[in-house]
């Protein structure tokens, strides 16, 4: 156990500089989308630093992977295929409030599309400040209603409407109804 242990510490910080790099982010970039200093992100990222789970938790959502993503060992054989019976969704966590997701998909480090049973709850937001990632999302609303702002374009997703957009954008969401909305939320993100 103690060889496991060390393995996924030792995994930790090589995944937040890969993933940062990707991004296309400079220490302090990522230091002011996560809340988290500079000098703490380098050290993690060079293994002299192990975060406390608070801090794992602001990097992860800053670089839009969930907490598992640094902290599960795959085994490439092993995840290849990924089969989610109903009822058996893991939780995924975000930084939003409002917002629950419920996983359909394997492991998001092991592949490139991630998706999740989103269920918003009436007026919550992504916040006041839009979004810009590399990668795309792909929203199929269910039940209730979504407003998008994509680009300086506004858009409202009801009961079968679907939106995909390049998130290099600026993005927002929110839900402006009076009831629960829910949709069917894939991301794309690049390796």
């Amino acid at each position: 156990m103690p060889d496991q242990l060390a393995r996924v510490v030792s995994g930790i910080g090589p995944k937040v500089k890969a993933l940062r790099k990707q991004h296309g982010y400079s220490l302090q970039a990522l230091a002011d989308r996560s809340e988290v200093s500079a000098a703490a992100i380098h050290k993690i990222e060079q293994s002299g630093m192990v975060p406390t789970i608070t801090t794992l938790l602001k990097i992860a959502a800053a670089l839009d992977r969930p907490v598992s993503y640094f902290v599960e060992e795959g085994d490439d054989a092993e995840h290849q295929t990924v089969f989610t019976p109903a009822g058996t969704r893991r939780p995924i966590y975000t930084s939003h409030s409002g917002i629950d997701l419920a996983g359909i998909t394997g492991p998001y480090g092991e592949f490139l599309v991630a998706a999740a049973e989103a269920t918003v709850v009436p007026g919550a937001s992504s916040g006041r400040k839009p979004m810009q990632h590399a990668g795309e999302e792909l929203i199929h609303c269910k039940s209730g209603v979504l407003e998008f702002i994509v680009g300086g374009s506004s858009y409202t997703l009801t009961p079968g409407d679907s939106l995909h957009f390049r998130t290099q954008q600026p993005h927002s969401w929110r839900n402006p109804g009076k009831e629960d909305a829910v949709a069917i939320w894939m991301a794309l993100r690049p390796q």
